[in-house]
């Protein structure tokens, strides 16, 4: 997508995240439920901003939001997210709203050397219509 770029022809956000979602992994939220109930190693990486994070989220999940997940997940970066940085060879699970900026945040991931990243299909929306638990708590 990059290399046919062309300013007489712009991409929209729909590209960016249908480009994103051809190169990555997604799993569905009874997928994920089932990981977590069976304790797997996992790091879960919700990348919406802070407020949608407060109103609920995913428990155990990390708040890093897209804005910010590269430098995040960079080890050479003075301010890196040491639990997400250090996480290259663990399997990382990352979740937005409805799919598409965790999409491009786990295509980012995947060229930054994370080896098993997963996005979350249909993001917290679909996880909440299949009623699955969230927790509501600020994260500081």
């Amino acid at each position: 997508m990059y290399n046919t770029f062309k300013p007489e022809n712009p991409v929209g956000l729909m590209d960016f995240v249908r480009a994103a979602k051809a190169c990555i992994t997604e799993i569905s939220p009874a997928e994920l439920k089932a990981k977590l109930d069976a304790k797997e190693e996992l790091i879960l990486i919700d990348v919406r901003e802070a407020s949608e994070f407060e109103h609920g989220h995913i428990d155990g999940a990390h708040l890093v939001p897209r804005g910010i997940i590269e430098p995040a997940a960079d080890p050479s970066y003075p301010k890196h997210y040491p639990p997400l940085s250090s996480a290259r060879d663990q399997q990382v699970v990352v979740y937005c709203a409805t799919s598409g900026r965790s999409a491009m945040a786990a295509a980012v991931l995947q060229m930054m050397g994370f080896k098993n990243v997963l996005n979350l299909a249909g993001g917290m929306t679909r996880w909440q219509t299949e009623g699955l638990p969230q927790v509501r708590e600020a994260e500081y």
